[in-house]
């Protein structure tokens, strides 16, 4: 896939669809009680990939949705990622047992660098790396923790092992309806040398128009959630904006 992607994002908490703010579990607002029927319905509207978080699992340290990954991996033709507590290499084969296209590895990139670099040998494109970070130090375990490494810093070293997939997230700008952070994301494109998808604060098609214009420099796409849900943007507009019917 060579064109910028646009992912719609489904966070799954006690099998609903949910959005946090800023990663915060007491900030939650649903939004539809069936994750499957909202991944059908961004399939409908023209999405090219879905994008799964288990926000049970990113909390628990292991998969917990499994028959809803499952039920939509199942019930949608285009492909999906999902992330969300995946720590040891069975669960990354149970996932993409499950019919997953591309596992994403957040807090084990941190904390476990030897299980990291097993699935990337392993699995090498099926893995995206998602690296969250605040004040440009990667937070781990649902955000719930902030480390002393530099985001860029680990970007390099994982792309040296084979990593060819970044999820960036910058904390301070997710659910907040205020932008992304389109200098950060385009630096660690540049540092990486790999394909970096932007995650947090797109609102509005501006905001996917200014992070395409860098998909030359390694922007490969921009992960929407809340902007979606409240109708900010919608699925077809962006797709018509970003040139694609």
């Amino acid at each position: 896939m060579s064109s910028f992607i646009v992912y719609p994002a489904i966070d799954i908490r006690d099998g609903k669809c949910v959005r946090l703010q800023q990663g915060d579990y007491n900030q939650e607002t649903i939004y539809n009680d069936s994750p499957l029927e909202v991944a059908k319905a961004w399939e409908a509207q023209g999405g090219q990939y879905i994008h799964l978080v288990d926000l049970d699992g990113a909390k628990a340290g292991h998969p917990v949705n499994d028959e809803i990954i499952k039920a939509i991996a199942g019930s949608v033709q285009v492909p999906v990622q999902v992330g969300g507590g995946l720590r040891t290499l069975a669960d990354v084969e149970k996932l993409l047992g499950l019919g997953v296209s591309r596992v994403i590895i957040g807090t084990a990139a941190i904390n476990d660098r030897a299980f990291t670099e097993e699935v990337l040998a392993k699995y090498g494109d099926k893995v995206a790396i998602g690296i969250d970070a605040r004040g440009g130090y990667v937070a781990t375990h649902g955000w719930l923790s902030t480390s002393e490494v530099r985001a860029e810093d680990l970007a390099v070293e994982l792309a040296s092992k084979g990593a060819e997939t970044f999820i960036y997230t910058d904390i301070s700008r997710d659910g907040m309806m205020q932008g992304p952070n389109v200098d950060g994301i385009v630096a660690m494109a540049a540092a990486c040398g790999k394909t970096v998808i932007a995650s947090g604060g797109v609102t509005s098609l501006d905001d996917l128009l200014r992070l395409s214009a860098h998909h030359a420099s390694g922007i490969g796409g921009a992960i929407v959630g809340k902007a979606l849900y409240t109708g900010n943007i919608t699925l077809p507009e962006a797709l018509l904006a970003l040139g694609r019917k």
